[in-house]
């Protein structure tokens, strides 16, 4: 009988504790469902689509080269007495930089200049005989045979003075070319030949790389072109400013240089689909040098009347990419799109938004289907819109650790709680 009645009322307060617990649901129902009906509206950045021309940023491979690059190569034989500069040094054009025998060729010039004179000797003396053998014809001295012989012997002395004088411009020129010179300024490479070799004409000496400017030649994708052209209309393609972007070092900033845009071809290449162009690009410092791969953009290339939003405002649904299109009440519905080409921080859209339509550009992590939306406006500026949105990330990161090690505290504190509560228990019914 006592057992039964410590039994009971451990039963009676057990029951009477499901009660209040219940109780306590029922009241705490209705504020949960108060809370949920009173959410407020996610503010977030919305706009409303039109057409615009979006600037692109686009960056096209290349191979830097220099267009007015020269190789040395002797003009003369004979053995190299002299060189007059350093392996990669900067020469300026006109700079002498080879001696191959001059002494051999200044001693043909003389001999070229003694038959020219005396070949105008001979010149003279044979006008002299032609003008005097014409006065003794006018007085029948001589016959019509002699004069005409004087008059031929004038002719063939006058075209000796003309071999003379063509031999003498050929050995000045041989003997200017004893003299190797710069054809232009630049950096010169290593000496093929050294001093006291025997030099054959066509001899290649070395080679003369000028850095400033230094041209780029790269292939534009044909839409690329196409739309470059649209934008040119009249204008030359000089318009058209070009940057040149090298890699960096251990993660530096990447060098660019500035140049102007030279060439945009007229004709698509068949196997590539592309259009060469070509860009030159000052160089002062010699900062660059030919030979090396690069990354070309053009400045001011556009995509014309299309539809855009900001990159961060597509996400990812069940049917592909997505956005959140506001309805009348401003609640969000996701909308499926075909995106078509990045620029910059902007996506263009092919498809699946109408001209007029209210698209949420912010970020729209936190927003469902259904979502109230409080609409904030968007200044159009979507780069500095991906930082802000970025910057929030990193706050939201950094302060989730605690939250989720506060979380776990609760849940273990929680946990004790109720292994106290079934220890009293055991402890009141034995």
């Amino acid at each position: 009988m006592k057992m039964f009645f410590r039994h009971g009322r451990t039963n009676l307060l057990v029951l009477a504790a499901a009660l209040l617990l219940a109780a306590c649901g029922q009241d705490n129902a209705p504020q949960q469902a108060a809370g949920n009906q009173e959410r407020p509206p996610h503010p977030v950045e919305v706009t409303t689509i039109a057409r615009q021309d979006i600037p692109l940023e686009k960056s096209y491979p290349s191979l830097l080269r220099s267009d007015d690059e020269v190789t040395l190569v002797a003009r003369v034989t004979g053995f190299l007495e002299q060189r007059h500069f350093e392996a990669g040094q900067l020469v300026e054009q006109g700079q002498k930089l080879y001696t191959i025998e001059p002494d051999l060729y200044q001693a043909v010039v003389n001999q070229r200049e003694a038959d020219l004179q005396s070949a105008r000797a001979e010149l003279a003396r044979a006008q002299r005989d032609a003008e005097r053998f014409e006065r003794l014809l006018s007085q029948n001295s001589v016959s019509r045979q002699q004069y005409d012989q004087a008059l031929a012997d004038m002719r063939v002395a006058s075209a000796r003075v003309a071999q003379a004088e063509a031999a003498l411009e050929s050995a000045r020129i041989d003997l200017d070319y004893a003299e190797v010179t710069a054809p232009v300024s630049g950096m010169i490479s290593l000496s093929r030949i050294n001093v006291g070799n025997l030099v054959s004409s066509g001899i290649e000496l070395a080679t003369i790389t000028p850095l400033d400017p230094l041209e780029v030649r790269f292939q534009l994708p044909q839409r690329d072109a196409f739309e470059l052209r649209r934008q040119l209309g009249e204008q030359s393609v000089e318009a058209i400013t070009t940057l040149l972007r090298l890699p960096g070092d251990n993660g530096a900033e990447s060098p660019t240089l500035e140049g102007r845009l030279d060439f945009l071809g007229s004709r698509v290449e068949e196997a590539t689909s592309t259009v060469q162009a070509s860009a030159t690009f000052a160089n002062p410092e010699g900062r660059v040098l030919p030979g090396q791969f690069v990354r070309v953009s053009l400045e001011g290339l556009k995509r014309y009347n299309v539809l855009a939003v900001p990159e961060i405002a597509i996400g990812q649904g069940l049917m592909g990419p997505q956005v959140y299109v506001l309805d009348e009440e401003s609640v969000a519905r996701a909308r499926t799109v075909e995106l078509g080409e990045v620029a910059g921080p902007w996506q263009i859209i092919r498809g699946g938004l109408e001209v007029g339509e209210r698209v949420v550009v912010g970020d729209p992590a936190g927003i469902e289907p259904g979502t109230d939306i409080d609409p904030q406006p968007f200044d159009g500026d979507a780069q500095a819109l991906m930082e802000r949105a970025m910057q929030t990330g990193k706050r939201q990161q950094g302060a989730g650790a605690p939250e989720g090690a506060a979380a776990q505290g609760g849940q273990a504190d929680t946990a004790s709680g109720a292994e106290a509560a079934s220890d009293k228990a055991d402890g009141g019914e034995s």
